[in-house]
């Protein structure tokens, strides 16, 4: 029987993200879910200033997160509890997009056994005791749309935050360029409205020290979203030669959309026919 599809949403989202992908996977024949990251979903928790609590524009800068104690440790482990569950403790093909990526390495590194393929929508796929975090500094990322985004000092929040209770509509217009460029503005404006504004530093910072019998040893696909204005296209490139240079004998295979950074919303029937086969 082919492994089930767990399918992993990036930063600020939820397993909501995948609603629109699901049926064309299910409709093809293929058991799949989609579980919440860490600090996001039914494990996010809000900020006071966003819930009212606390209002003083300056909070919106200085509130520790109510996550800013989730580790990547901690999204991995969750990760891989959301593994064994799905697959019986057999392996699954994981798709992770965007922040998740750093995710699905530590657990693909940790408990290869349980990752049958390996997918990265879009997503940061750091070199070995590389935090995904360093990737955003490079040169690649320098025209990226979603630092410009954020409203906190991490390094005291805790959170990489998005002032999602902005009534500017020059922000909102930003963020909806960042992540939604191609997706019908009604539909973007709704997946705005379900955005967490925090997601956890930690996830970013966490680093992973990766083996041939590990990570190494898993197939893994690079899905490239060429339109991409979050993690951007040259900054896709840059992760699989560094994966295929530390791995050459195991070559990371690539597929490219003419998308934007969440073809699950803009495209999701092309992004179904892409992730479906791969077991």
């Amino acid at each position: 029987m082919t492994a089930p599809l767990v399918l992993v949403h990036g930063f600020w989202h939820g397993s909501w993200c995948w609603s629109e992908v699901l049926p064309h996977v299910v409709a093809a024949g293929r058991r799949a879910v989609a579980v919440d990251l860490a600090g996001h979903g039914l494990h996010a928790r809000r900020p006071g200033w966003f819930v009212g609590r606390s209002a003083s524009p300056e909070a919106v800068s200085t509130d520790v997160s109510p996550v800013a104690e989730v580790t990547l440790d901690d999204a991995a482990e969750l990760l891989t509890s959301q593994v064994e569950r799905v697959g019986g403790g057999g392996p699954v093909t994981v798709v992770a997009h965007s922040a998740a990526g750093p995710v699905l390495t530590r657990v693909a590194q940790r408990t290869p056994e349980l990752v049958a393929h390996a997918v990265y929508l879009s997503a940061y796929m750091p070199a070995s005791g590389v935090p995904a975090v360093a990737y955003t500094r490079m040169p690649e990322s320098a025209d990226g749309r979603v630092a410009p985004l954020l409203r906190d000092d991490p390094a005291r929040t805790g959170a990489l935050r998005l002032d999602l209770a902005t009534d500017d509509p020059g922000y909102r217009h930003r963020l909806y360029e960042a992540f939604y460029g191609d997706v019908d503005p009604v539909l973007a404006d709704a997946a705005t409205g379900l955005l967490t504004p925090d997601g956890p530093l930690g996830i970013m910072l966490g680093t992973t020290t990766l083996t041939d019998a590990g990570w190494g040893s898993t197939r893994r696909t690079y899905v490239v979203c060429a339109k991409d204005l979050a993690v951007r296209p040259a900054l896709q490139a840059k992760l699989v030669a560094e994966a295929d240079a530390a791995f050459p004998h195991n070559p990371t295979s690539v597929v490219t959309l003419d998308a934007s950074h969440s073809p699950f919303l803009s495209m999701p029937e092309e992004v179904a026919e892409v992730i479906t086969p791969l077991g």
